[in-house]
């Protein structure tokens, strides 16, 4: 009888974790050694119940030696929970606080980190298209997981979700309908070319990669809850790096820099909300 969810959970030893991510990093550069152990186990067992593999053994060995089935892995062990206007109450901080202050530039560069399929690039994109801001930013949407980028490039979501993703809207005090900026098709919502056409959807790892660019906004949301300690301060510091002096970093919920190595480079802009403004280089 295959080994119940609770049974992989007592039998998953730190050790073969350890294995399993060295073998990881070693044969394809992905580094998860420092992602949060409880998390990262649950994940782990949900790939060896979805798969059938009867053991970490197996299971360390169809990833080294069938990189198809390792992009099915890297699929599997992220989470990709996400959704169009996702906390309402961000968005708007975004536009009262954030937004007058992008609207000073002539231009300027956001990067949607750890983006998913691309709900919230494109609440984003919707945003500053109703602000009259869309046209001046250049976007860049990454991501760790190869397919979800191209389903975020795509601009197509479930149908399913379209009663969801219009209360979120509605809740953002916005200029328009959502229906301004999609079409039904084939049981998906399709949006509007214009809203990503500027986006460059770009594969990024968080845990291993580097600065690539200068930002004035950098969301970042919901992907620290993932990490330990030590991996959340090599990312705070890329961010950091990433940003321009005065640049903004937003981050999920339940998150918040106030504890990390460089705290005090950043100033709250929206503690509820958490924004946080970089002060110091």
């Amino acid at each position: 009888m295959f080994p119940s969810y609770n049974d992989f959970e007592t039998e998953i030893e730190p050790e073969e974790l350890r294995k399993l991510t060295d073998a990881v990093l070693t044969k394809y550069g992905y580094d998860f050694g420092n992602y949060a152990q409880s998390s990262f186990k649950r994940r782990v067992i949900v790939v060896l119940r979805k798969h059938g593999i009867k053991s970490m053994d197996v299971l360390i060995q169809k990833i080294i030696h069938d990189p198809i089935f390792f992009e099915q892995f890297i699929h599997d062990i992220t989470v990709n929970t996400t959704e169009m206007f996702r906390d309402p109450t961000f968005f708007k901080a975004l536009k009262t606080l954030v937004f007058p202050v992008l609207n000073t530039r002539s231009e300027f560069n956001i990067w949607h980190s750890a983006c998913s399929t691309g709900e919230e690039v494109v609440s984003l994109a919707i945003l500053l298209k109703e602000e009259n801001l869309l046209h001046r930013a250049k976007v860049y949407a990454t991501d760790i997981n190869h397919s979800v980028l191209k389903k975020a490039e795509s601009g197509r979501f479930p149908l399913r979700n379209l009663d969801l993703y219009t209360q979120n809207y509605n809740n953002t005090d916005p200029k328009g309908k959502l229906s301004d900026y999609y079409k039904i098709v084939d049981n998906e919502i399709v949006f509007h070319r214009e809203l990503i056409e500027h986006v460059r959807f770009k594969h990024h790892d968080l845990a291993v990669d580097h600065q690539f660019f200068k930002f004035d906004l950098i969301l970042c949301r919901n992907v620290m809850i993932y990490f330990n300690q030590k991996l959340q301060n090599r990312v705070f510091e890329l961010l950091h790096a990433s940003l321009f002096l005065n640049g903004f970093l937003a981050l999920g919920a339940k998150e918040s820099l106030i504890w990390c190595k460089i705290a005090d480079k950043f100033e709250s802009v929206s503690d509820h909300e958490k924004i946080y403004k970089k002060v110091k280089l």
